[in-house]
């Protein structure tokens, strides 16, 4: 039987596409090589550099984010070169693997994937590397596999407390567009991102942003390299043009989708994440349920990774849901499989598209039979309302 209404689509990415974008996306075809392209592709170019806040330039890929993780890696190192690296998740964990796949010689931080990166430590490591033999540091921003945002400006500043050359590379994929991110002022060298989360695209586009001290990195660089190299790139890109065939379709969804950041303000763009995400805590908390996530000064502000209680499935939960609810909700990965469910709240996204995917949640605890507290939405629409339970109460009491 069909499902009457639209599909919640709840996971942390790919997200929900807005009809602007899936509009500015159905137009014809133009000529790659043409003046019309041209201005749209200087337009996108120039119009990511204000998204990761960067007066360097933004390379941009047909290609998924895991592509950009590559693009990063050989342009800028050679063949058995140090790269460190901190295990906040399942997407950490996969960089590292590409990076021993593609002959770099990774040193994992090990992580409880409960928590950002944690400075302190690679603060520790960089200062007994005296020879300088890491090239690179390489952080995911926000881990979509746990919930849990590193603070990259602390980051930056445990790297030059240990007065270390290294690059600094981080993975914005489901970060950025939806928690604030300074490439510059942070003082990243190459920041890594994908066209499917807070940029409110399909997938298929990925993105380079790249610092001076990246670029020159680059020019000594021995990787092989081919389609992801820069210096091809650099020139076509000065006149809007890319050295292959571009994702034509997805530009013109990606100018309108930095149009409507901009229309909105990145600072409220975030501040909108920011009460979202809280709200959602709010309802797990009151469910008495735990936030995967366990240090507050990292949670996420584009999902929320929930455990469930032990011996219940989080899997089952999910399919419950999604035949009840038709609403998809992200999956535990790796070690976490069947342990956690994950809530996006990221990208395009509202008040009221949060409370229909945490009342789909709170009714599929019902159905599957997961035992929890009742009062989560309630919870939520106080957050959102700006109001404590206490007063609600009172409120409540006095009108009764």
């Amino acid at each position: 039987m069909r499902p009457s209404g639209r599909h919640f689509l709840q996971i942390p990415g790919p997200t929900n596409v807005p009809d602007r974008v899936l509009r500015a996306m159905d137009l014809p075809t133009i000529d790659h090589r043409g003046p019309e392209f041209a201005r749209l592709g200087r337009k996108v170019l120039d119009g990511m550099q204000t998204i990761f806040k960067t007066q360097g330039p933004v390379f941009i890929y047909p290609a998924s984010g895991t592509g950009a993780w590559e693009a990063a890696l050989v342009n800028t190192l050679s063949p058995g070169d140090r790269v460190l690296m901190y295990e906040t998740g399942h997407f950490a964990s996969l960089w590292m693997e590409l990076a021993t796949r593609l002959g770099f010689e990774p040193e994992f931080i090990s992580g409880d994937w409960r928590q950002g990166a944690e400075p302190d430590a690679i603060c520790a490591r960089l200062k007994q590397d005296s020879k300088h033999l890491i090239k690179a540091v390489c952080v995911v921003h926000n881990e979509t596999s746990t919930g849990c945002t590193s603070r990259i400006d602390e980051i930056r500043a445990a790297m030059d407390q240990a007065s270390h050359p290294a690059l600094l590379m981080v993975d914005t994929i489901s970060s950025l567009g939806s928690i604030d991110y300074r490439h510059d002022e942070w003082g990243v060298d190459v920041s890594v991102a994908g066209s499917q989360k807070g940029l409110m695209l399909p997938p298929g586009l990925s993105f380079n942003a790249v610092s001076e001290k990246a670029l020159a990195a680059a020019k000594s660089a021995t990787s092989a390299k081919s389609y992801w190299a820069w210096d091809a790139m650099t020139g076509p890109n000065h006149s809007g043009l890319f050295p292959y065939t571009p994702a034509t379709n997805l530009l013109y969804g990606l100018a309108e989708a930095i149009d409507m950041l901009h229309e909105e303000g990145l600072d409220n763009v975030f501040a909108r994440h920011r009460k979202l995400s809280a709200a959602t805590r709010a309802a797990v908390n009151t469910w008495g349920l735990e936030v995967l996530c366990s240090n507050p000064h990292h949670y996420s502000d584009s999902l929320t990774a929930v455990r469930l209680p032990q011996g219940h499935d989080a899997d089952h939960f999910r399919q419950v849901v999604l035949e009840h609810f038709n609403m998809s909700l992200g999956n535990g990965l790796a070690k976490l499989s069947g342990r956690v469910f994950r809530i996006g709240h990221l990208g395009d996204f509202n008040t009221l598209m949060l409370m229909g995917t945490l009342s789909g949640v709170e009714m599929g605890f019902e159905l599957a039979a997961i035992p929890y507290r009742p009062g989560g939405i309630m919870a939520a629409m106080d957050s959102l309302c700006g109001r404590t339970p206490a007063v609600a109460s009172l409120k409540k009491a006095a009108n009764d």
